[in-house]
């Protein structure tokens, strides 16, 4: 039984700084890509971020610059740096994690809520 959990959604004011973490307990095989999506108010969902095995990240264009993807594979957890936060950043943050079975893997949400 796979199961991921997010933390380090919350309230910040315009400008500001969150960490979000993934992490993601029971067996789970060899891990290809990690990465987070968002959900915002009367949008779909969209990939922010995601990082392979190897170590390639791939960004949105909305958060380049701004958001940085990062893993460790010893604790099985996925992190997203978001700084330089806009009010348009405001979602339901999920993370997702596919492995090489391949099966595919999604996280509850965590809010993120940006406020001006």
């Amino acid at each position: 039984q796979v199961q991921l959990v997010e933390s380090g959604g919350g309230l910040v004011q315009a400008g500001g700084s969150l960490r979000l973490s993934c992490a993601a307990s029971g067996s789970i095989s060899s891990i290809n890509v990690m990465g987070w999506y968002r959900q915002g108010p009367g949008k779909q969902r969209e990939l922010v971020a995601s990082i392979t095995s190897g170590g390639s990240t791939n960004y949105a264009d909305s958060v380049k610059g701004r958001f940085t993807i990062s893993r460790d594979n010893a604790k099985v957890t996925v992190y997203l740096e978001m700084n330089s936060l806009k009010p348009e950043d405001t979602a339901v943050y999920y993370c997702n994690i596919r492995t090489s079975s391949p099966n595919v893997y999604w996280g509850q949400g965590t809010q993120v809520t940006v406020s001006s």
